[in-house]
């Protein structure tokens, strides 16, 4: 277990946002803040209150665990899920292609 000093999560909830395809102004007006807070967070200048990070969590349907991810040792084996964020907003058709490409190299991958 390695010890935490000064915890910054503000990069992975601007990677989040944008995995969503939302700005700093939309991502403040949906959850009830200045888009200067929103900036600040981003820049680990302030650190958000817990109102905030529950506000950002409901938006984007996401547990606190993957806006603390760098920190939690139980989620290294999981990264590719925090990447993947944007996922759950594409489009049904999208999601199918999706699906069907990771199939299809897992198949592909099996016949090796």
């Amino acid at each position: 277990m390695k010890k935490i000093n000064g915890i910054k999560i503000g990069k992975n909830i601007q990677k989040i946002r944008k995995s969503y395809g939302y700005t700093q102004e939309k991502l403040a007006e949906e959850i009830g803040c200045s888009t200067r807070y929103i900036s600040d967070i981003e820049q680990n200048r302030s650190n958000p209150s817990y109102e905030v990070l529950a506000n950002i969590c409901n938006l984007f349907k996401i547990g606190m665990n993957e806006l603390f991810a760098d920190y939690l040792d139980i989620l290294k084996s999981d990264s590719i899920a925090f990447e993947i964020t944007g996922f759950q907003s594409l489009k049904e058709e999208d999601k199918r292609t999706i699906e069907h490409l990771i199939a299809f190299f897992n198949a592909e991958k099996d016949m090796k």
